[in-house]
């Protein structure tokens, strides 16, 4: 169809000039002048067609860029011309100095705004230098994802894909973090900024801080929403309440949480695994383990194998709010036939217990945001 279209604008600039009376060429020396205006007219459409094959390479998003750069250089170049108009010079100094510094402006325009394509589009949110194709994604940053550091190896995995914008209100935030007197908080808030730094020198990754604020909004979680809504990118974080948030008002959220949830091996009755008795159930002769990712596994008659690394049979897995739970017993042991089925809420109480009792092995990943 393009080139279709193609045949049919060269053909249109030939009739064009075989047609249209060309002042410049000499008539008088020619036999046939139509036809050499028809020539004229044929070179210059296929001078357009190759600048316009010239030009595939090149995005929508860079020509609109160029086209706004330029017009935003002339404008300065406009009001540069009006302030030397006050000037006492020379009509050809001020024709010089005119097409100097419309050249010169128009550069540094189309540079600017090639530069900083992104950061044009977040300074003025209703003008979007964007193309039809794929676009690339803008993830914000929340204080929580950063302080809790999986973020890091996640980056070097090359799973993920975009740009991570860092607003100016999270760096503040982080930074109060690491100055509070609390040890805890300030060795939290200083564990925040050296993953910064991590992603940062990563080079598969870019981090740009932004300064765009909502002074109306007095926390954190409200201005990276409505930021995230005024730019149509995403918040990565891992705060439960501000994922919740976030997505009652239609802004898309990557929780590392429930990322972690995802990966989490599957599981199926009758498999055998190694595990280490930790401390007592809730129950009868129940002991309770953990699992690398932080998986609770009762362990029925575990209780006397406290501190013991024990192989153990999975009897059922069960899916709560609190997380995943395995029931399991003891390998070297016959199922109990007597032994009743726990009901969903006996399960989500003792998990509810077991999870407040037992907290999660990295303290951060609780999706808590810090204070």
């Amino acid at each position: 169809m393009i080139l279709i279209i193609r045949l049919l604008f060269i053909l249109g600039c030939s009739l064009f000039g075989y047609y249209m009376p060309m002042p410049w060429i000499p008539t008088d020396q020619l036999t046939h002048p139509e036809w050499m205006g028809a020539g004229v007219g044929l070179i210059l459409g296929v001078l357009v067609i190759s600048l316009d094959i010239f030009f595939k390479k090149f995005t929508v998003r860079n020509i609109l860029s160029i086209l706004v750069g330029a017009g935003l250089g002339l404008l300065v170049h406009r009001l540069v011309m009006t302030v030397v108009g006050y000037v006492h010079m020379t009509p050809d100094s001020i024709q010089q100095l005119g097409l100097a510094s419309a050249i010169i402006f128009s550069y540094l325009g189309v540079i600017t705004v090639l530069r900083g394509q992104d950061e044009f589009t977040l300074m003025i949110p209703f003008v979007t230098l964007d193309t039809k194709g794929p676009q690339e994604e803008l993830i914000l940053l929340d204080t929580s994802v950063i302080i809790d550091g999986r973020i890091s190896d996640i980056c070097k995995t090359h799973f993920m894909s975009g740009k991570f914008i860092l607003p100016r209100f999270v760096l503040k935030e982080l930074q109060l973090i690491s100055d509070s007197s609390d040890p805890m908080k300030r060795s939290r808030g200083r564990r925040g900024l050296d993953v910064l730094n991590k992603i940062k020198s990563n080079p598969n990754m870019q981090v740009k801080i932004h300064e765009m604020d909502f002074p109306e909004f007095n926390t954190v979680d409200a201005k990276l929403v409505k930021m995230a809504q005024v730019i149509g990118g995403k918040v990565f974080t891992n705060d439960f309440n501000l994922n919740k948030v976030a997505e009652i008002q239609g802004v898309k959220v990557l929780n590392i949480n429930e990322l972690a949830n995802a990966l989490k091996p599957v599981v199926m009755p009758g498999e055998i695994m190694t595990v280490k008795i930790l401390k007592e159930g809730k129950e009868h002769d129940q002991g309770i383990a953990y699992l690398d990712d932080g998986t609770m596994v009762v362990v029925d008659n575990g209780r006397r194998r406290l501190g013991q690394t024990m192989n153990v049979t999975i009897t059922s897995v069960l899916q709560t709010q609190a997380g995943r739970m395995i029931f399991a017993r003891m390998s070297d042991e016959p199922e109990r036939p007597d032994r009743k089925p726990m009901r969903s809420n006996e399960a989500d109480i003792i998990d509810e217990r077991s999870f407040r009792q037992e907290p999660p092995r990295n303290p951060m990943s609780s999706g808590a945001r810090p204070s």
